[in-house]
C-alpha cells in the first residue's frame, strides 16, 4: 500500500510563507501577535480593554477568525480600532497565507499593533505559524489550572500566557501557582500574566509588555 504523507509538506510550506509574513510585517513596522484560546475564555473581552486603554499609544488593528459570524470585528470596530473578520470555511485554524490575506485586506499601513484573534481551540492553532511575531495563550479561571496537562503543545509554543477573569477565583478552585508551575516546567521562557479585563487588575503589566515588544520590534 502506497502512503503519501501530506502534513510534513504542508507545514513546511507554511513556515517558509510565514517567515516571510513576518520579514514584510518587519518592514512594514507592524508588531502581529497571534491570540489563542478555547472558546469563551475572554479573547474579545481582553481586546477590547486593551484596545480602549491603549488607543491613545498604540495604533492597533485585528484580525478576528472565526467560522461563521462578523459579532467580534463588529465589536472591535465599534471601540475605532480597524478590524476585519475572516471566514475560515470550517477550518479550525489560521495558517501564514489566510493570516497574509486577512492582513492585505485590512490593510495595515500605519498599524504599530495588530491581533490575530484565532479560531477557539487548543489543538489545531497550536500547530501552525500564522506569520506572527509572538503567540499569545489565553487561560481562563474558570477552565480550571490543568490545561498545561491537557494540551502541552499550546503552552510549549506560546510566548506568553494570559490567565484572564481573575476576578472569578472565589468561585472557582483554580490553583494560579500550580498552573504556572506547569506552564514554565513545558515552557521556562513563557511570560505569565494574571489579570481581569473587567475590573482592569493586573491589565497595566500586560499592556507595558506590549508597548515594549512594539517598540522592540520596530527598532
Amino acid at each position: 500500500m502506497k502512503v503519501i504523507e501530506l502534513h510534513r509538506s504542508v507545514t513546511e510550506s507554511n513556515d517558509r510563507d510565514a517567515q516571510e509574513l513576518r520579514r514584510k510585517l518587519k518592514e512594514n513596522g507592524t508588531f502581529l501577535i497571534n491570540l489563542m484560546s478555547s472558546p469563551g475564555a475572554g479573547k474579545t473581552t481582553l481586546l477590547s480593554r486593551t484596545i480602549l486603554d491603549l488607543k491613545d499609544d498604540l495604533n492597533i488593528a485585528v484580525l478576528e477568525a472565526d467560522i461563521e459570524s462578523a459579532v467580534d470585528a463588529e465589536k472591535i470596530e465599534a471601540l475605532g480600532a480597524k478590524a476585519i473578520q475572516v471566514h475560515t470555511d470550517g477550518m479550525c485554524h489560521m495558517d501564514a497565507g489566510m493570516t497574509r490575506t486577512g492582513l492585505m485586506e485590512l490593510g495595515i499601513e500605519g498599524t504599530d499593533l495588530a491581533f490575530l484573534e484565532n479560531v477557539g481551540n487548543l489543538i489545531c492553532p497550536a500547530e501552525y505559524d500564522t506569520g506572527a511575531s509572538r503567540s499569545v495563550m489565553i487561560l481562563s479561571v474558570p477552565e480550571g489550572d490543568d490545561k498545561p496537562l491537557k494540551y502541552p503543545l499550546m503552552f510549549q509554543k506560546s510566548d506568553a500566557l494570559v490567565i484572564t477573569k481573575t476576578d472569578t477565583a472565589p468561585y472557582f478552585r483554580f490553583d494560579f501557582e500550580k498552573c504556572k508551575e506547569r506552564a514554565k516546567k513545558l515552557n521556562p521562557g513563557i511570560r505569565i500574566f494574571t489579570l481581569s479585563a473587567k475590573t482592569g487588575e493586573g491589565m497595566k503589566e500586560w499592556e507595558d509588555w506590549l508597548k515594549e515588544e512594539t517598540a522592540a520590534w520596530k527598532k
